[in-house]
């Protein structure tokens, strides 16, 4: 891959990221709520199930899935309870709005391993960002690419999604005196946990 190619892959992959979707509500709630380091870390679970998807797509995994219906369904279904379980917790929490005061001194309330978790496993299984790199990727690869093809277009679109998310996560990180306060809180567990019902209900009910 030539370094015109590898510019133009990070710009459209770097398109995709902005897009408003499930990994941008996700990492702002992360960051919102417990800060930029889980939001960092959530960032780069997201970026490490771009690598993936991308590595299968190369590997022509990602292409049997979107070929065959029942796979594809069952991955977006799961996907959707996923998010939706995210959803209905986050509204709990601001029905009870139980939150205590910030206290900087106290550990975070998502921990950088389990924003991670919720960062790969929000992108990993929402079946549409398999259906953009099976687009994607074939026009990017040569004929007959090798491994350090792959690895190298998975790189690089991990490494944009990362950074992409990452300064999404420090700028609303950086506002987290403002969001630590309870309502604010559960103000954004409430619209976020809306968000994220909605984004699942409409992953599931859209066709392939």
């Amino acid at each position: 891959m030539s370094t015109t190619q590898l510019l133009a892959l990070g710009g459209v992959i770097l398109l995709g990221a902005m897009s408003p979707g499930p990994d941008f509500v996700i990492v702002t709630r992360s960051a919102a709520l417990s800060g930029r380091r889980a939001g960092m870390a959530c960032a780069a679970g997201i970026g490490a199930g771009v690598f993936a998807w991308s590595a299968v797509t190369a590997a022509g995994v990602a292409g049997l899935l979107a070929a065959s219906a029942v796979a594809f369904t069952v991955v977006k279904l799961a996907g959707a309870a996923y998010l939706m379980l995210l959803g209905i917790r986050a509204l709990l929490a601001a029905r009870r709005g139980e939150y205590d005061e910030p206290d900087p001194a106290r550990p975070n309330l998502t921990s950088p391993l389990r924003a991670f978790r919720q960062g790969l496993l929000t992108n990993l299984l929402n079946p549409k960002v398999a259906v953009f790199f099976i687009a994607l990727v074939p026009q990017f690869l040569p004929g007959e690419p090798g491994t350090l093809d792959t690895v190298l277009l998975g790189a690089v679109a991990a490494a944009v999604s990362v950074v992409w998310f990452c300064v999404v996560a420090n700028v609303v990180g950086a506002l987290r005196r403002l969001f630590s306060r309870v309502r604010v809180r559960r103000a954004i567990d409430a619209v976020m946990g809306g968000l994220l019902i909605g984004l699942g209900v409409r992953i599931a009910v859209q066709s392939n």
